[in-house]
């Protein structure tokens, strides 16, 4: 092999080892970065994790907020219809945020309860996120076979 091809070679070689070393620096950060979104039922299932920052969607349970007198400190429950899980924020809570409405919200779970960092919720009476639908409407379909005789949840 004569010398201007073996530098090409090593030139290749970088360029793809350099291509490979950015594709991986880029796919770490991206992972660190995602959120994915569970139901309460999911996160009671351990199907989330302990330690793993997620979203968390469903409808605020009605009856379940409270908030200490001059404090930011909010507590409720989130429920898909099937289960709930308590949450926790201290910071301020969006105008639209209530009891029966949908809501997402990010954060870690800590000995049982979600504490969020970020609380969105729904813009209108009618909307719901497609992700919370769906995810709510799948939950419902399995607790519905699971209570059927001889059903079972898989």
């Amino acid at each position: 092999m004569n010398l201007q091809r073996r530098r090409r070679l090593w030139l290749v070689l970088a360029l793809v080892l350099a291509g490979g070393l950015a594709t991986a620096l880029v796919a770490m950060a991206l992972q660190r970065n995602v959120a994915y979104l569970y139901t309460p039922s999911e996160v009671l299932r351990g199907e989330a994790g302990t330690q793993s920052r997620f979203r968390l969607g469903g409808m605020v349970e009605k009856g379940s907020f409270q908030r200490a007198t001059g404090s930011l400190q909010a507590h409720f429950r989130v429920t898909d219809g099937d289960a709930q899980q308590r949450v926790s924020y201290d910071r301020i809570l969006p105008d639209l945020f209530r009891e029966g409405q949908a809501v997402i919200v990010t954060g870690r779970l800590q000995n049982g309860v979600f504490v969020a960092e970020d609380v969105l919720a729904k813009h209108d009476e009618n909307y719901m996120p497609k992700e919370v639908a769906d995810k709510m409407g799948a939950a419902h379909q399995k607790h519905a076979v699971a209570a059927l005789p001889g059903g079972d949840a898989r």
